[in-house]
C-alpha cells in the first residue's frame, strides 16, 4: 500500500468544505464534511483550548479517512468518515477530526456524532462553525468533558457561506426566503392583454429550475394556481448528446428544451410523471383562502399525484408570517416564492425576503402588470434596499441576485391582499 497523502489541519478543513459541498443543499439537515487526520506528533501545547489552530502548529498529518453527509436519514459526516476508516482497516485512535460543523449531540434519525468520535478514540476535534440548532448543539462541551481537545472557528466564514440558507433558517427559527421575479427591463411581468409566456428565454428558465431543485418548498398563491395551473415541478433541460456535453448554462438553447415547454396533459389531465424531472422535488405550497377546483394540478387529490413532483400543501391563510411559521415547524429551511405580484408584494412588505432572484429580459412593454405592487414607500429614503450579491448573463437575459440587509424594515401588515390585479390569493 502506498503512503497516505498528508494535509495540514487548514488544508484538511478546505477539503472538508469541498466534501460538504457534495451534499444536498435542500433538506432539514446541513451540508457537512469531515476529514480524519493521523495523530499529531506532539501536543499542541501552545494552542489555548477552544482556539483555532494557527500555521505554526499546523504540521502535515496523514489523511486516514473522509466523509460527508448525503441528506436526512443517512450517516452524518463524522460517521461516514469513521465508516470509511473501518472499510480501509485504519485505526483512528488518537486522530484529529476536522469537521465543517460542530459535531452534534443529539439522537434523532442517527446517533450523536460527538459520542461516535469518543467511541472511536479520536483525540482532537477542529470545526469551523458552531451548531446553532438547540436540539443538536452541545457536542463540543461533551467532547471537552471527555478529555478531547476541541478547537473552533477555523475557516468559519467559509463554513457559514457553505451552510447559507440552512444556517440563517436555524438561527432565526423560520425559513430562508428567496423571491423569484422574472420581468422586462421596465419591470413588467405581463403585457396589457395578460400574455406573459415567455418573458425570459430558455437559459434563464433552466437556471430557475436548478434553483427549484435546491430549495425545500416552492410557494404560490391560489390566484396563480387558478390562472396558470402550474405544476411547480423542478425540471432539467432535455438535451441532445451534443448540447449536453457542454454541461453549463450556455448549453440551454434550441437543443436544450425545458420539459416545461412540452405538452404534459391529455384530455385535461396529467398523463404521468413529467419528462426531465430533477432528482429532488420540493414541497409545493399554495397560499390563500379560495378553494381549488379538482381539475387543477395542485388541487387536493388532483392530478398532481401522478406528475412526479413533490407533495402539495394548501395553507388557508393570507398571513405571511403564519405561513413561514407553519413551514418552519415542518423543517422547511429554504422556501422559493414564485407567485405573482400580489404575493411578492406581501412578502416584501412584511420584510421577510432574504434574497431576490430578478431575471431581467431585454424587452420593453411600457404598460401591463408590474412585478411588485405598492409597498407604501413615499420617499426614496424609505425604500427597502438590498445588496447586490451576483450578476450574470443567462442567454439574452440577466440575473441579479440581491440579498437583504439585516435591518431591512417591514412596511405593511404581513398579509397577502385579498384582491390583487391578478387575484393572487
Amino acid at each position: 500500500m502506498g503512503a497516505r497523502p498528508t494535509l495540514t489541519i487548514d488544508a484538511a478543513m478546505v477539503r472538508a468544505l469541498e466534501l460538504a459541498a457534495r451534499g444536498p443543499a435542500h433538506g432539514p439537515n446541513p451540508r457537512v464534511g469531515c476529514v480524519l487526520l493521523g495523530a499529531v506528533p506532539r501536543p499542541l501545547d501552545s494552542l489555548p483550548d477552544g482556539a483555532a489552530p494557527g500555521p505554526v502548529d499546523d504540521a502535515p498529518r496523514a489523511v486516514l479517512a473522509e466523509g460527508f453527509h448525503r441528506g436526512a436519514g443517512t450517516a452524518h459526516a463524522e460517521a461516514a468518515a469513521l465508516a470509511d476508516a473501518r472499510a480501509r482497516g485504519v485505526d483512528v485512535r488518537g486522530a484529529t477530526a476536522v469537521v465543517t460543523l460542530e459535531p452534534c449531540n443529539h439522537t434523532g434519525r442517527t446517533g450523536p456524532c460527538a459520542q461516535a468520535l469518543l467511541d472511536a478514540g479520536v483525540a482532537e476535534v477542529v470545526y469551523a462553525v458552531g451548531d446553532p440548532n438547540p436540539v443538536a448543539t452541545g457536542g463540543a462541551e461533551r467532547l471537552r468533558a471527555a478529555g478531547v481537545r476541541v478547537a473552533a472557528g477555523l475557516r468559519e466564514a467559509e463554513g457559514e457561506r457553505l451552510l447559507g440558507p440552512w444556517l440563517v433558517a436555524v438561527r432565526r427559527g423560520s425559513p430562508y426566503v428567496t423571491l423569484k421575479l422574472a420581468s422586462t427591463l421596465d419591470g413588467r411581468v405581463a403585457a396589457p392583454d395578460g400574455t406573459s409566456r415567455w418573458i425570459t428565454g430558455p437559459v434563464a428558465r433552466a437556471h430557475a429550475h436548478r434553483v427549484r431543485a435546491q430549495v425545500d418548498a416552492i410557494l404560490v398563491g391560489t390566484g396563480t394556481v387558478l390562472a396558470d395551473d402550474p405544476s411547480l415541478t423542478a425540471r432539467t433541460p432535455v438535451a441532445s448528446p451534443a448540447s449536453a456535453a457542454h454541461g453549463d448554462e450556455r448549453a440551454a438553447g434550441p437543443e436544450h428544451e425545458l420539459a416545461e415547454d412540452r405538452p404534459v396533459t391529455a384530455g385535461g389531465g396529467v398523463v404521468g410523471p413529467e419528462p426531465g424531472l430533477a432528482d429532488h422535488q420540493p414541497v409545493r405550497v399554495v397560499v390563500g383562502l379560495r378553494d381549488l377546483p379538482a381539475h387543477v394540478r395542485l388541487a387536493p387529490g388532483g392530478a398532481w399525484r401522478a406528475d412526479g413532483g413533490g407533495p402539495v400543501l394548501h395553507l388557508r391563510t393570507r398571513d405571511v408570517r403564519a405561513v413561514l411559521a407553519d413551514l418552519g415547524a415542518r423543517e422547511v429551511r429554504h422556501v422559493l416564492v414564485e407567485g405573482g405580484p400580489g404575493l411578492a408584494t406581501a412578502f416584501l412588505a412584511a420584510g421577510v425576503v432574504d434574497e431576490i432572484h430578478a431575471y431581467l429580459a431585454p424587452v420593453l412593454l411600457g404598460a401591463g402588470l408590474g412585478a411588485v405592487g405598492d409597498l407604501g414607500v413615499s420617499t426614496l429614503a424609505g425604500a427597502p434596499r438590498f445588496t447586490t450579491h451576483d450578476v450574470r448573463r443567462l442567454g439574452e437575459d440577466v440575473l441579479v441576485v440581491a440579498r437583504a440587509s439585516p435591518a431591512a424594515p417591514a412596511h405593511h401588515p404581513s398579509t397577502v391582499p385579498s384582491t390583487t390585479p391578478e387575484q393572487e390569493s
